[in-house]
């Protein structure tokens, strides 16, 4: 099973499957982000975002359903993907390969995104490239709390308010494990 945590940049994602991993310590994490990160070294992005990469999109969704099929494991995967047809085309091929995900969306208002993207450190050594990505995840902002309202409809809301403690309860609630 894939459990997708979605959300917008610092709505906890990571901090979330970190906790729901500490519970359920069999479970893989994969990131797709570090996809992203090995694609960015060979080919350009057209838009600098690796997402609108199809071999990105199709890469995620071979990784995640060879990682159930060779480990027969829960995977959790902590990734902000919110542009309608990315979510059909990575769900859909899950679903295609006879993988079951659970799709999970972070709820955070935006001044709270805000605050922790801005004391978030990404590239401690280079300052410059630091804020840079902040930027870059703080111009995110509104296009992810846009897209709750498109969110497929078996999609699982969680107040990202929450502690990540309660989120990991709810989570798991709903998974029933």
């Amino acid at each position: 099973m894939i459990v997708w945590v979605n959300g917008a940049f610092g709505s906890g994602k990571t901090t979330l499957v970190e906790e729901v991993r500490g519970r359920l310590p069999e479970a893989l994490v994969f990131d797709p982000e570090e996809v992203g990160f090995l694609l960015r070294q060979v080919v350009p992005e057209p838009s600098g975002d690796f997402q609108d990469l199809p071999l990105w999109r199709r890469q995620v969704v071979s990784l995640a359903t060879g990682l159930v099929a060779e480990y027969g494991r829960p995977v959790l995967v902590p990734m902000t993907l919110v542009r309608p047809a990315y979510l059909a085309e990575v769900f859909g091929g899950l679903a295609a390969a006879g993988v079951p995900a659970r799709h999970f969306f972070l709820r955070v208002p935006e001044e709270v995104l805000t605050a922790r993207i801005d004391g978030r450190s990404f590239t401690p050594d280079d300052p410059a490239r630091d804020e840079k990505v902040r930027a870059w995840c703080r111009s995110r902002i509104a296009e992810c709390r846009a897209a709750e309202a498109e969110m497929p409809p078996e999609t699982v809301f969680l107040d990202g308010g929450c502690t990540p403690a309660l989120l990991a309860d709810l989570l798991l609630a709903h998974l029933a494990l």
